[in-house]
């Protein structure tokens, strides 16, 4: 049986071998006959065999360029996550705790690195930030704050109500000397049962919730760091932070203003992680050294340059937009001089200058007569201002000093268009029969030391702050006459006290604003200040990175940091959607 079975396995083989010999053979055959032998006709039809290769090639590539034209039209280009965005400030950084933040450069550091319980939103108004829920009493004198669930320090701790009552105690106490002291000075902080915190007022304020819009410091970090002591502490070299950017390195590169400090994304952010992978800031001691690294390509952006270096900047792929502040350009008699504390002084120069001269040394700005902003508060009546008569200004300083020529100490520093304005001034006040001494500062930390809380000017030109909602007490209340207030006229009027008081006290809009009212109308009187303008922040960028939104509404300069989590610089191609 076996053999059998092998045998017809045997002669299967053998037919199947011969049978492939034989197709093999007649193949040959059939490809001989069939194509070799024709190749000779190939010269017959060679134009057609021509045309029809052409034909396919111009489908094939007709197939190839369909299919790149469909596909860029299905994408486009979107900001991912990733990259560096670097943007050079102005000023030294002599520490990095929030709570002494003073030139330009600090407070961009802070903004990127610390929260804040309140913010400023896209509207221009006070929003909540590391709140969950900021709310007033009926009388506007206690507030409670509510902190969001599982907030966290860059370094993993969590943030808790700890960590603002302290902060809020570190500010009230004279020996810290922070910058956010006139706010709360007299408020008194707690925490509830509930763990909310409990800001109580020594009178209502119907805006606390910007006084909020403050820096929160870690307790678990410096709570064993005599106050006095705070400066010194490694923390203002090396902080741990609970905004967008936590603290990575700094670089030194060269002078002892120019340094780049490196900071990295905190996944830690109330607001989520930002797209950017870092940032970097870049601080300088001059404008021209900035404009020298925005045309080299050495930083992506900058805030610190106006309108009027738009020439210099010749770096093809930078643009540049405007954002009105909430800030006013004033002249500010210091009345504390013995040559400006003199009102027929302060009176006449309001008097003899001219005043549209003077503001077109600042293009493109909004004229401002009044401490206060029309979007901030509806008045009814605005007090009229004097009409110029400059002969009679004349008369009153020649009247005023007989002997010799009035010499005033007119102060201002670098920034925006205050240099331009402060020339015209000088020129104004020379046309009156003045003698002038303009200096120029740069808006550094030894100005503020040595110019500003000495109050050592007769004049200074100089912008400030209004805010979102009308406070003039920073400014123009007793309280600020010192050398850590913000009072730069060194203005003194007790009625003028109660005024500011009384409008911060009033719920009721109409009420306040006839005290603001009744408040301007001492202030035209009394000539502590001339207002001028309204300053806008002029902010150059790279056009291939997204920056703070164009609808956004601005109240500082600083404010554009509010959208941070969004800004990026990196670009992916992304299908669109149907």
């Amino acid at each position: 049986m076996k053999n059998s079975i092998q045998k017809r396995g045997q002669r299967f083989l053998r037919k199947f071998s011969r049978a492939s010999v034989k197709a093999g053979e007649e193949g040959k055959e059939h490809i001989k006959e069939n194509l070799v032998k024709r190749f000779s006709h190939i010269a017959n039809v060679r134009l057609l065999i021509l045309e029809w290769c052409l034909l396919v090639g111009a489908l094939i590539l007709f197939a190839i360029t369909q299919a790149f034209w469909f596909g860029s039209s299905y994408a486009v280009n979107v900001f991912s996550d990733g990259g560096t965005y670097t943007e050079a400030t102005l000023g030294s950084v002599s520490s990095l705790n929030p709570l002494f933040a003073t030139t330009n450069s600090e407070k961009v550091l802070s903004k990127l690195m610390f929260a804040t319980l309140s913010t400023i939103d896209y509207s221009g108004h006070a929003g909540i930030g590391l709140a969950k829920s900021i709310r007033p009493s009926e009388d506007g004198k206690v507030w409670t704050v509510k902190l969001r669930d599982d907030l966290k320090w860059s370094d993993g701790t969590p943030l808790t109500s700890d960590d603002v009552i302290f902060t809020t105690e570190l500010i009230k106490n004279p020996l810290v000397n922070s910058t956010f002291s006139s706010n709360l000075a007299k408020v008194k902080v707690e925490k509830n049962e509930e763990d909310a915190i409990i800001f109580t007022l020594p009178s209502s304020y119907a805006d606390f919730i910007t006084a909020l819009n403050f820096p929160i410091v870690p307790k678990h970090i410096l709570e064993n760091t005599e106050p006095q002591n705070l400066v010194e502490n490694s923390f203002s070299t090396a902080p741990v932070t609970s905004g967008a950017f936590s603290f990575n390195a700094v670089q030194s590169s060269g002078s002892t203003e120019e340094k780049v400090f490196y900071l990295s994304a905190n996944p830690y952010y109330y607001k989520g992680r930002p797209l950017l992978n870092s940032f970097a800031v870049h601080t300088y001691g001059t404008k021209d050294e900035i404009i020298q690294a925005v045309n080299s390509g050495s930083v992506t952006a900058t805030a610190e340059l106006s309108g009027k270096e738009t020439e210099q900047v010749k770096a093809s792929n930078f643009i540049m937009k405007n954002s009105s502040l909430n800030y006013g350009a004033f002249i500010f008699f210091n009345m504390s001089s013995v040559t400006t504390k003199n009102l027929e002084l302060r009176s006449a120069i309001r008097q003899g200058i001219n005043i549209d001269k003077i503001r077109a040394a600042a293009p493109e700005t909004q004229a401002l007569d009044y401490p206060l902003l029309k979007s901030q508060i509806k008045l009814s009546r605005y007090p009229e201002l004097p009409e110029r008569n400059v002969e009679a200004a004349k008369n009153k300083i020649k009247e005023l000093s007989p002997d010799s020529k009035l010499k005033i100490n007119l102060v201002t520093v670098n920034s925006g268009y205050l240099p331009q304005v402060s020339e015209v001034l000088k020129e104004e006040l020379e046309n009156l029969g003045c003698e002038v001494d303009l200096t120029t500062y740069e808006e550094n930390q030894e100005f503020i030391s040595n110019v500003i809380a000495k109050r050592s000017y007769d004049i200074l030109v100089y912008d400030i702050e209004l805010g979102t909602d009308p406070d003039l007490l920073p400014y123009f209340h007793s309280s600020q006459a010192s050398s850590t207030g913000l009072n730069l006229s060194n203005y003194r009027n007790l009625m003028v006290d109660d005024l500011i008081l009384g409008a911060r006290d009033a719920l009721d809009d109409d009420l306040r604003a006839k005290k603001y009212e009744t408040l301007l109308d001492y202030w035209v009187a009394s000539v502590p200040a001339i207002g001028l303008y309204q300053p806008n922040l002029t902010y150059y960028y790279n056009k291939n990175v997204r920056t703070f939104g164009n609808n956004m509404r601005l109240v500082t300069a600083i404010d554009r940091f509010s959208d941070i989590d969004m800004w990026a610089v990196s670009k992916t191609a992304k299908n669109k959607t149907p």
